[in-house]
């Protein structure tokens, strides 16, 4: 056995292109599907937010599998660290996002509110 077959041995997969091809098309699916559904108006108001949430959570499991590799085969240190990543990455995206929206909003001219 070469020292590079056994290097890799304890690493898991490192994915191939058909892996990454199915991968790379959940993600287009994923993404156009929500935005198709939104564009076209065929999700009532109250539904359009969690509906493109779920398709986001199910993104963000395609790109552990398809691309970090998440597996049972690979180092469960480096799956709790991508995972623990993911999250903190996502918690700034999401408080981030309505931190910037509510000061927005709270900071607009009376004049630019078009319900007024």
């Amino acid at each position: 056995m070469s020292a590079h077959a056994h290097a890799n041995e304890n690493h898991g997969s490192h994915g191939d292109v058909k892996s990454y091809m199915i991968g790379f098309f959940l993600s287009v699916v994923l993404t156009a599907l929500p935005f198709g559904l939104v564009m076209s108006g065929s999700l009532p108001s109250g539904t359009a937010g969690p509906v493109c949430f779920a398709f986001a959570a199910v993104q963000i499991v395609v790109h552990l599998i398809y691309f970090l590799h998440m597996n049972p085969k690979s180092s469960r240190s480096w799956n709790g660290a991508a995972f623990v990543f993911t999250l903190v990455v996502l918690a700034i995206l999401l408080v981030g996002t309505l931190w910037v929206m509510y000061h927005m909003n709270l900071n607009m001219m009376p004049g630019m509110m078009s319900s007024q």
